[in-house]
């Protein structure tokens, strides 16, 4: 009895698989194996294996265009959540794919349209043991949170690009894959279109990564390209970006910096296998920024992105959001539009970065996807293993800054990032005109 393992599988799809799975490798493979046994009981949806003595020369395995072709045969049925600009691109990225299919939606009205199951009651989906992954493209914290919870107690992988939502929960969703042995992934979190979490997870599988810096927010860099290339005021820039879909009706968290923020926790979070918290991040947006202040700029040859940065200090991390002014011909500077761009440094191997769209339905959802192809294909249960709660310490974080106040405007000699927020905050709380920039080093 101590030599057996006992998989328990609701998803009767899966199920379907795992037994063929495990009877065409171990079957195939027996005569590498002592006293190796497999049973399968199909009505009870277990399968137990009597684990004999594996024997070293357990090599070749021609069973995996088996498994090939009987995930063609049984593809992995998704219910999505939200059917908005992300959710509609999604399903479209997955029509003719014999591997994986939308079988239901959960829409708050009808959606004639759809060929698949719709439905507003979510209790239905929970239920529903055909589906195998949950994949949640709605936005907010309620009920996007109970419903993924739900999902995973249910043995339903989850799939979702809802970034306040896993930084809001980061250590409790992470802990409630692993109890329940499925999968949580959040690509599209952030980069958009740019695998920046799956890449930057396995670089930190390579090498003890120093830093994570870059632009992930398409709204401000648009704003701020617009406003450097044209000269155009901030509130006619914003209304301009609202009418072409870039910006929110409801800006602030874009233009405040907590969008980037939550991204940059995210980031942090699987670049050094910790568990910060966002509010102690700090922060500086780009709603006070004046056409003065790009004159200024233009002069020191420099311009204005906002940038988020995160780098370990000997056990401790600093992490903070703030404009920052790059060189005008670096490639930092050069990155327009809603693009972004981000970059990881190795101890190592040193930095790679990056870049791509950071917003959009078809960008976004083929991170969707990418997430979904990795579930079939058996990834773990999180990006990373470890998520130790370690504090942001801005202290050894140090640079020059470009600080207007008032009529008065000045660029810092070297200063730490805990002073220079330091320095601003006054003007800040008091709401007294104030901006705030790291001077990049050439």
């Amino acid at each position: 009895v101590a030599r057996a393992l006992i998989v328990h599988i609701k998803n009767t799809s899966a199920f379907r698989f795992f037994s063929f799975a495990i009877s065409k490798y171990f079957f195939d493979c027996l005569l590498h194996f002592d006293n190796a046994h497999v049973i399968l009981f199909p009505s009870k949806s277990q399968v137990f294996f009597y684990r004999g003595h594996f024997r070293a020369n357990c090599t070749n395995r021609p069973y995996l265009a088996d498994l090939q072709r009987e995930r063609q045969a049984h593809p992995m049925n998704i219910a999505l959540l939200g059917f908005g600009t992300v959710g509609k691109a999604f399903y479209e990225l997955t029509l003719g794919r014999s591997d994986l299919r939308v079988t239901s939606v959960l829409s708050r009205r009808p959606r004639p349209e759809l060929p698949c199951t719709v439905t507003n009651d979510f209790d239905e989906i929970v239920r529903d043991r055909s589906v195998g992954i949950v994949v949640e493209v709605m936005g907010g914290l309620e009920p996007a949170y109970r419903y993924i919870c739900a999902a995973m107690r249910a043995g339903k992988h989850v799939v979702t690009a809802n970034k306040q939502l896993v930084c809001a929960h980061y250590d409790e969703l992470l802990e409630l894959a692993r109890e329940c042995g499925v999968s949580l992934r959040c690509t599209a979190a952030a980069g958009g279109g740019i695998p920046w979490l799956t890449s930057l997870s396995r670089a930190a599988r390579l090498d003890e990564i120093t830093a994570v810096g870059g632009i992930l927010n398409g709204t401000t860099n648009y704003m701020l390209s617009a406003m450097t290339a044209s000269g155009v005021d901030y509130t006619t820039c914003l209304r301009e970006a609202q009418a072409l879909g870039y910006a929110e009706a409801d800006p602030t968290a874009d233009v405040e910096g907590y969008d980037a923020r939550r991204k940059l926790v995210l980031s942090a979070n699987l670049a050094f296998g910790a568990s910060v918290r966002e509010e102690e991040i700090l922060c500086f947006g780009i709603s006070s920024v004046e056409e003065k202040d790009f004159t200024a700029w233009r002069e020191l040859g420099r311009v204005c992105k906002l940038f988020v940065r995160a780098e370990r200090h000997e056990g401790r991390i600093s992490a903070f959001v703030c404009p920052t002014l790059f060189p005008a011909a670096s490639p930092v500077a050069q990155t327009n539009g809603t693009g972004n761009l981000v970059t990881l440094r190795g101890a190592r191997f040193g930095e790679l970065s990056f870049s791509g769209a950071g917003a959009g339905g078809y960008p976004t959802g083929s991170s969707v996807l990418s997430d979904c192809v990795d579930v079939i294909e058996g990834c773990p249960s999180f990006y990373v293993s470890r998520h130790e709660a370690k504090h942001i310490d801005n202290s050894a974080a140090a640079g020059r800054f470009y600080l207007r106040t008032g009529s008065e405007t000045v660029c810092t000699g070297p200063i730490t990032v805990a002073e220079a927020f330091a320095r601003a905050e006054p003007a800040r709380s008091c709401g007294e005109p104030v901006f705030l920039a790291r001077i990049e080093e050439e």
